[in-house]
């Protein structure tokens, strides 16, 4: 028996009646021949990893823009703490962890530099619109081909709706699991560029989730587990918090919208950002030829132009703007490469 086929036989016989299991995969959008050692999810885990896609989000943003600081979170790190409590919850539920590891790794590959901010200015500009979830799909599907399992693809894309439900309780995790995350992390990092303390939090809120940031994810998270235990013991396909610590959770991201995230000082960022990523939107709709080669060239020019944008990293997307929209100093001389001396 091949080391697939055991994995696949361990998952038959542990994993929960509702979980998804890899040798049911609804398939490949491509259909290809099975591999000897990973299932079908494992292997769409590996892909992602290895995607330049993802390799870019570790210099893009999550909450400050371009932290200079060596402890705030990126938009990768954001993934990989989102993949960490949904592999938890995946686990205690006996639900697939390689499918939900993969939905998670691979659910903010679409994010424009800049965070939401940025996704919010190329929508405002592009007739076509932006999302980062569906730009997402297109990552995995056209511009970077992964052959990544429908099951993948569900999760990535998302809610909407059209589309008000997932394929699988994975994707949901990933889903909630995702919020969870970023509630606690912005948090964190909030308080260490000394914006907020947690004592600054309304009392209502602390006492329903926590006092500090470990105990509001283990309150979380052990809801979620238990909540959702339930559900699944009663025959109810259905990933959840319980009403009271939903209704905690929702309060406090809605804190972070009033205190945090829209507050006065990131919104002059905000507009920043806006101005620039503006400026370039318009430089590579007047010069199309400096956009990368490998984007199709089937494509309308406002299609290319997003995919462009939207896969810069936070310090690409300044410095094209420097290169290309600022006044270049003129430089009179040259610099002698073996001596290091000036020339005139």
């Amino acid at each position: 028996m091949e080391i697939r086929e055991s994995t696949e036989a361990l998952e038959a016989q542990w994993l929960h009646p509702l979980a998804a299991r890899s040798a049911a995969t609804l398939g490949r959008l491509k259909t290809e021949n099975a591999c000897q050692i990973r299932t079908d999810f494992q292997r769409d885990r590996d892909r992602i990893l290895h995607s330049k896609a993802f390799r870019r989000l570790k210099h893009k943003t999550q909450m400050f823009i371009a932290p200079m600081g060596d402890h705030y979170r990126t938009r990768l790190t954001h993934t990989l703490e989102v993949a960490q409590v949904s592999r938890t919850i995946a686990r205690a539920l006996r639900l697939n962890e390689d499918l939900t590891e993969s939905i998670a790794l691979a659910h903010d590959l679409g994010h424009p530099p800049f965070g939401h901010t940025g996704e919010h200015v190329l929508n405002e500009l592009s007739p076509l619109g932006y999302h980062h979830q569906e730009q997402g799909l297109r990552i995995v599907t056209l511009l970077e081909p992964l052959n990544l399992t429908r099951e993948v693809l569900d999760g990535m894309e998302g809610l909407t709706a059209e589309k008000p439900s997932f394929l699988t309780l994975e994707a949901q995790i990933v889903d909630i699991a995702d919020r969870m995350a970023y509630l606690h992390h912005d948090v964190e990092d909030a308080r260490r560029a000394g914006i907020m303390q947690d004592s600054d939090l309304p009392n209502d809120i602390r006492a329903a989730l926590g006092a500090n940031r470990l105990e509001r994810l283990d309150c979380m998270v052990t809801d979620m587990v238990s909540t959702s235990a339930h559900n699944l013991n009663e025959g109810k396909p259905t990933i959840a918090l319980s009403t009271e610590t939903w209704e905690a959770m929702m309060a406090l991201r809605q804190w972070m919208f009033d205190n945090i995230y829209l507050a006065p000082q990131r919104m002059e960022q905000t507009e920043n950002v806006r101005r620039m990523l503006l400026a370039l939107y318009e430089f590579y709709s007047k010069r199309p030829e400096t956009l990368s080669p490998n984007l199709p060239v089937s494509d309308p020019l406002e299609r290319r132009i997003l995919d462009y944008i939207s896969g810069m990293t936070d310090r690409f997307a300044i410095e094209a703007y420097k290169n290309y929209l600022l006044p270049q100093a003129y430089r009179a001389f040259s610099v002698n490469m073996f001596s290091g001396e000036l020339t005139q």
